[in-house]
């Protein structure tokens, strides 16, 4: 009898990202389409089913070749009842039955958790966390968002919002966050905080600098400016990342104190300046943590990329007691 396979969708505001996965977490195939979420979203469901559909038949295969369909989707999820509310970059502001929709079309189990989650989930099971029992993952992308995997298990929390690790405060006196807090992470160490803090230092800034000037000048400036000008030596450049890296060790040393995991995972957007950026959170993060825990706390660079979201969100099928291997 031939192996069950897994379905993982990543599913996003421009693209949905598909895969077909082994058991054992091995990706053998994948796919995308674009995510149309024109009429309130509505055609969203439908054009998964039907991609679904036709890659099944292009392959020649059946749904009963699989155990599952996993996705990770923003917004708020419901992982016990398979609905998604709030995903405005979708357009879904109602709540949207998400498994009652993909199983009736597909007829494959359907599971769904919000898409930090799962990526948590991947760079856990596949990538750098290196499939340890606690390991948390930090994403630093548009926002700053996370999920924390104890003894095995995604810590959901009472409502569902475990692992909001953007809104960890970090400087009380900090920047307003659009969450209505002041000095929340997110508003210094995500894409856009990386530049409002360079834009922020630069006005008290004297001395020679090609980012200073090229904010002074107006230019087009983005996190992947700031942190290629302090690889470079820019000593205004490497200020502000110092600063951005010293509120992630904050961040993190409370998150090590709190929940002792073996590794924290940074991924995202901001994570492609590598072991630059690990090394520097590495050296603060002793500031900030416990020394029982520091010392046996790894902070690592995600390993999965864009793959994290469909391998995390495939294993959800595998994390469900009723679904027999």
């Amino acid at each position: 009898m031939l192996e069950k396979k897994l379905i993982g969708i990543d599913l996003g505001g421009t693209t949905v990202k598909f895969a077909i996965l082994t058991t054992d977490g091995k990706v053998q195939t994948k796919w995308s389409i674009v995510t149309d979420n024109s009429d309130n979203g509505q055609k969203i469901v439908p054009s998964i089913i039907e991609s679904i559909t036709h890659h099944l038949e292009l392959y020649g295969m059946k749904k009963e070749d699989f155990l599952g369909i996993g996705m990770g989707s923003p917004g708020s999820v419901s992982h016990a009842e398979g609905t998604v509310i709030g995903a405005y970059n979708l357009n879904w502001r109602t709540t949207q039955n998400l498994k009652e929709a993909i199983e009736s079309g597909t007829g494959i189990p359907f599971f769904i958790d919000n898409d930090a989650n799962v990526a948590a989930l991947g760079e856990q099971w596949m990538g750098a966390g290196n499939n340890e029992p606690n390991v948390v993952f930090v994403t630093l992308g548009t926002g700053v968002g996370g999920g924390i995997i104890l003894n095995n298990e995604l810590t959901r929390g009472a409502s569902g919002a475990a692992g909001e690790i953007g809104h960890i405060v970090v400087d009380p006196h900090g920047y307003d966050c659009t969450c209505g807090n002041k000095g929340c992470l997110e508003t210094v160490a995500s894409a856009t905080g990386v530049v409002r803090l360079a834009r922020s230092m630069a006005e008290s800034y004297a001395g020679d600098s090609s980012l200073n000037e090229s904010i002074d000048n107006g230019d087009t400036v983005d996190a992947k400016t700031v942190f290629d000008a302090a690889k470079n030596g820019d000593t205004f450049a490497n200020r502000v990342v110092d600063e951005v890296c010293n509120y992630l060790a904050l961040a993190c040393g409370n998150i090590a104190n709190t929940l002792n995991p073996s590794t924290i995972v940074i991924g995202g957007g901001v994570s492609r300046a590598g072991e630059f950026l690990a090394e520097k959170i590495r050296e603060s993060f002793k500031t900030y943590a416990f020394p029982p825990i520091y010392q046996h706390t790894k902070i690592k660079i995600a390993e999965l990329g864009n793959d994290a979201g469909v391998i995390g969100a495939s294993s959800l099928v595998l994390n469900q007691s009723t679904v027999e291997i």
